[in-house]
């Protein structure tokens, strides 16, 4: 299926960040929901803002999409891999997050 969504698990992403990969990791989660804590490395974009912030995603990596749930990072994934863009969705999204949070 040309819109299937690649998926990553939050403890595949926590070995990945363990073992030092240099990965992009977008949280677009609201404002409040960040403060309550995100994956260090992670780069806040809400979803809302992910069409005119475009110039800040770069299109040669892979990004990997987070939200509360896994749902609206999704819904990024779905918009982003439309423009082109590489990602891979969260599942189970922060609820699940069992690394390292700032």
């Amino acid at each position: 299926m040309e819109n299937e969504i690649k998926t990553i698990t939050p403890a595949d992403v926590d070995k990945l960040l363990k073992d030092g990969k240099k990965i992009s990791i977008i949280d677009v989660r609201e404002d409040e929901e960040v403060e309550a804590g995100k994956i260090p490395t992670a780069k806040h974009i809400r979803l809302m803002e992910i069409p005119e912030r475009l110039d800040e995603i770069e299109k040669e990596k892979e990004h990997i999409m987070v939200c509360r749930s896994g749902r609206r990072s999704e819904n990024a994934s779905l918009f982003l891999q439309e423009q082109g863009y590489k990602v891979k969705n969260m599942i189970g999204g922060m609820l699940e997050w069992e690394g390292e949070k700032k």
